[in-house]
């Protein structure tokens, strides 16, 4: 299995562990509150990681591209903890999923990355797969709302320009742009909770959870970030998008959400997916 891919999967098992645990305290405190503690909780993490594990070069021309993805990261999580809170993980989740995959995959194709007809395969059982794994049962239909699934749309688009935006970092920028890019989401979130929401219920918080969700989804971007200088952004990118496989089988393991048949076969299929394309990335 080439460096890439492997990193790609990591990053998105990891991912899918954190969207989970996210929207687990979204659930209990609201979006924007766990965003200002997971946030800052990460970015401590990854900036040891970029200073002392995988040191590479910090040049004023990472600025730009730190300011963007903190910017567009911020907005699209929000967006995603905000759906998550309105709809079911396991429909939710495999919607940005598909999105925030495709808008790589068109940017690499569109910068003269030429994958193999056997990725091309893989990339579409990726979208078949998680297209699966969103369908619920009919004992769950019309329990998420189209406000739900408007905002994942949204949060989707969001995820995949700053997936693209991380992906197009220098080679020898080591994991500075995710670093410094959680560090500007941040400051966003923070300044959102103090001027807008004003609101944070200390003794309720669920402390714990934000802690371990920012780690684990900083940590994610880094991995991703390694990956897409390692290997073709539109492969990588897709298998960064089956994060929901983890999301949806831990639903289904700690909270009991029903993964009915399709959604089982779904994450089969995933799993195919991120074998074919990890050897032919």
């Amino acid at each position: 299995m080439r460096v890439a891919a492997l990193l790609a999967l990591i990053s998105s098992l990891t991912w899918g562990v954190a969207d989970f645990l996210g929207g687990l305290a979204a659930r209990r405190a609201g979006a924007a509150q766990v965003l200002a503690v997971s946030y800052p909780a990460g970015a401590v993490v990854i900036t040891f990681v970029a200073i002392f594990v995988l040191p590479g070069q910090l040049t004023t021309d990472l600025i730009g591209i730190s300011l963007l993805t903190g910017i567009v990261g911020a907005i699209a999580i929000a967006l995603l903890y905000a759906a998550l809170v309105r709809g079911q993980m396991g429909v939710v989740s495999p919607i940005t999923a598909v999105l925030s995959g495709a808008v790589p995959v068109i940017v690499g194709i569109f910068r003269g990355e030429q994958p193999s007809s056997f990725a091309f395969v893989g990339m579409g059982l990726a979208v078949f797969a998680v297209i699966l794994v969103s369908r619920e049962s009919a004992h769950h239909h019309g329990k998420t709302p189209m406000s739900a699934i408007a905002l994942a749309v949204v949060a989707g688009l969001a995820i995949g320009i700053y997936l693209t935006v991380l992906g197009l970092a220098p080679i020898d920028s080591g994991v500075w742009v995710a670093s410094m890019g959680r560090w500007v989401s941040t400051l966003i979130m923070i300044t959102f909770v103090i001027v807008v929401s004003r609101s944070f219920n200390r003794t309720t918080f669920p402390w714990k959870l934000a802690i371990i969700t920012g780690i684990l989804d900083s940590m994610a971007n880094g991995f991703f970030q390694l990956a897409s200088q390692r290997g073709l952004l539109s492969i990588v990118a897709v298998l960064g998008s089956l994060y929901p496989v983890a999301t949806v089988v831990l639903a289904r393991v700690v909270i009991k959400e029903r993964m009915n048949r399709v959604q089982s076969i779904g994450v089969l299929l995933a799993l195919s997916a991120a074998v074919l394309l990890a050897f032919n990335s």
